[in-house]
């Protein structure tokens, strides 16, 4: 029953099913089997993406450690990414266990993991096909569809389908008399689908293609995505990837506007944590990848706290973390755009925030402002409050934050928000309390 054999191994096991069934009355369809058999059933849904990839590779190894007679694919997608759908094609041709795929709706990359299945089983109402390959809301380049196209039809050919019903998912230009005509993209009906020989039966549930299979009573295990592969599938979308990035980023460059540790920084380094380690538990990143970004941090950190100036430290701490998001996405143009939206909206998003949330209550819950006043007990210095107006220069670079010497003593001193090398003359344009704000000094 199973397309796993082909052409003369198939015949023989036909025949040798038939005579079964002629002596042990065996119903067609099915084989008679024990019922301590196991079915496995996993789910293909929603986008298909790389980390469905893992999921369907834990699944299948999980059923055949297992002992199951079979795995059923419940397919339920719009499609996803090809290279996620021609990994998962591969891992079905290369299970130790009969695959088959129960489709609700398989468009796109879903029709290409149901074509490598042994069998095609529709449920009532359901589709496939519509398989072209698209950049954005435009088909893609000839070269990508004829790639994708040949994918199609070696599946085909290598499952014992009709390859030119195949092809016609992909390529628009295919004419197949009597079933699509060129400029238009095939997309078949169950009804449709097994008329033409591409499924091999409609059935309403589980319990129908388990006696369609043959194992009546075998037990059914659903298998189901843990939380952290949910998690996972989640980050390394396309769309949530840079959102994690600009928060990330947006976090640590806050947290240079603020004393000491706090809130922008911790959410930074988490939302840069979760882009890493989601990328990680997908599978699309190794550990020398974590090793690659912790070394950019730390030269960062060097350059800003201890080597002096910006220069061949810091930058090589900058390259060493954009190399570790690039390695860790899906693909090089996927990293890259993720990339340049992330630093796009980072730019954005923290302009806004240091012009207009720095003057509102709700900075309060990023940085501590708690004034020790003279009703408590404390007093401040005394001539912190006279320095504004004085002129100085610093004697660290204000990354916004450093050292300046100001009317021939030392203090600690923040910039505007801009970057201040050593040397540079200042004058002091207001004080907050123990903070001294300073700017270049306009030279006459």
């Amino acid at each position: 029953m199973f397309r796993r054999c082909r052409s003369g191994c198939r015949v023989v096991i036909t025949l040798l099913v038939m005579l079964g069934m002629v002596f042990t009355g065996s119903p067609a369809g099915g084989r008679t089997l024990a019922a301590a058999d196991a079915v496995y059933i996993i789910p293909v849904e929603g986008d298909i993406d790389l980390g469905l990839v893992s999921f369907l590779a834990r699944g299948l190894e999980k059923a055949a450690a297992g002992g199951a007679r079979a795995v059923v694919l419940e397919i339920n997608t719009f499609g996803g990414r090809v290279d996620a759908a021609t990994q998962m094609k591969d891992l079905i041709f290369n299970a130790p266990l009969p695959v088959v795929a129960f489709v609700h709706r398989a468009w796109s990359a879903g029709a290409l993991i149901s074509l490598a299945a042994d069998e095609i089983i529709m449920a009532p109402g359901s589709s496939i096909g519509a398989a072209e390959p698209r950049l954005g809301q435009q088909p893609a380049d000839e070269k990508t569809v004829s790639a994708l196209r040949e994918e199609f039809v070696a599946t085909a050919e290598a499952t014992g389908r009709d390859p030119q019903l195949a092809a016609a998912m992909v390529d628009a230009d295919i004419d197949i008399p009597g079933v699509i005509a060129a400029g238009k993209l095939l997309s078949l009906s169950a009804q449709r689908a097994v008329e033409l020989g591409l499924a091999d039966a409609i059935l309403a549930d589980y319990q129908e293609v388990l006696v369609y299979l043959g194992y009546p009573e075998a037990d059914i295990t659903f298998f189901q995505t843990t939380a952290a592969e949910r998690i996972a599938r989640f980050i390394t979308n396309p769309v949530v990837s840079p959102l994690f990035l600009t928060l990330g980023f947006t976090g640590l460059l806050l947290e240079l506007y603020t004393p000491g540790w706090g809130v922008p920084g911790t959410l930074g380094l988490l939302s840069l944590g979760l882009y890493f380690g989601g990328h990680l538990f997908a599978g699309l990143a190794g550990w020398w990848i974590l090793g690659l970004i912790f070394l950019g941090v730390l030269l960062l950190l060097l350059e800003l706290l201890v080597i002096p100036g910006f220069g061949v430290v810091g930058i090589g701490g900058i390259i060493a973390i954009l190399a570790s998001i690039v390695l860790a996405a899906e693909n090089s143009v996927q990293a890259l755009i993720s990339l340049a939206i992330a630093l796009g909206a980072t730019v954005l998003l923290v302009g806004f925030l240091l012009r207009y949330l720095t003057k509102t209550k709700r900075w309060q819950w990023f940085v501590l402002t708690e004034r020790l006043d003279k009703e408590q007990g404390y007093t401040a210095p005394q001539d912190l409050q006279g320095l504004a107006g004085k002129e100085g220069v610093a004697l660290t670079p204000l990354r916004p934050a450093g050292t300046a010497e100001i009317a021939g003593e030392r203090y600690d001193v923040i910039s505007e928000g801009i970057y201040i090398p050593a040397g540079t003359e200042l004058v002091v344009v207001r004080v907050e309390g123990a903070r001294v704000v300073v700017r270049p000094r306009q030279k006459a």
